[in-house]
């Protein structure tokens, strides 16, 4: 047995009612599509056998009317040449084929009817669909956002957590440590002379030791003239 039973149940179906008392709501939106889909391909194969029927009635009435102008014209003939006799004979199968053709025309009309209300069945059905459709996204990003929200309410309740976090704190201790000795060895490069600063130092002890030699000879000299 089919969620529906018919094209007006699909029409007047209640989607929010299904869906309430669906245990598996993404399950039944599946089969309400799926049961619309198959609806609908049948009552477009109906009204392509209807379209056939109508072309075909079509075609006999056309034949209808050729023949009954073509008896008109036989009547009209006998009429002419004095034979009232198959005039009248001619005109009763001109009848007949009117009667025929209007007992067409009446079927046609049924048939115009009933492509109507295919019509309206297959425009309420598709926009019934694309209803459906809607509703089948809106519940599975529900669906995804549910089980999303389970999964991360699971894992922050989850003991593996906390242990990642204490491997996070080890490793940030870790690293604490290694920029610790990155600074102390930069502070203790600070305090030693580079190369360029020794060499400095000998040329400025040079310069101190030739004055101080200037200074003896001048006193020196200075004892030595008193």
């Amino acid at each position: 047995m089919g969620i529906f039973s018919r094209t007006r149940d699909i029409i007047a179906a209640n989607f929010n009612d299904l869906l309430d008392k669906a245990d598996d709501p993404a399950k039944m939106i599946r089969m309400i599509i799926l049961e619309m889909e198959e609806t609908l391909v049948e009552v477009r194969a109906s009204a392509a056998r209807t379209i056939a029927d109508q072309k075909e009635l079509h075609r006999h009435t056309v034949k209808l009317d050729g023949l009954q102008a073509d008896w008109a014209e036989k009547a009209q003939l006998a009429l002419s040449k004095g034979r009232e006799d198959l005039a009248r004979a001619a005109l009763g199968e001109k009848r007949k084929a009117a009667d025929m053709a209007a007992q067409l025309h009446a079927e046609i009309t049924v048939l115009d009817d009933a492509m109507r209300a295919y019509e309206l069945d297959i425009d309420k059905l598709q926009s019934r669909l694309r209803e459906a459709r809607s509703r089948q996204t809106q519940i599975a990003a529900r669906l995804e956002s549910a089980e999303n929200r389970v999964r991360l309410r699971t894992l922050l309740a989850s003991e593996r957590v906390d242990e990642a976090m204490a491997r996070f704190d080890q490793l940030e201790r870790h690293v604490d440590y290694a920029e610790g000795r990155a600074d102390a060895l930069k502070l203790a490069e600070r305090g030693k002379p580079n190369l360029a600063d020794e060499i400095a130092a000998l040329a400025s002890s040079d310069k101190i030791d030739e004055e101080l030699a200037a200074m003896k000879r001048q006193l020196d000299q200075s004892n030595t003239d008193a």
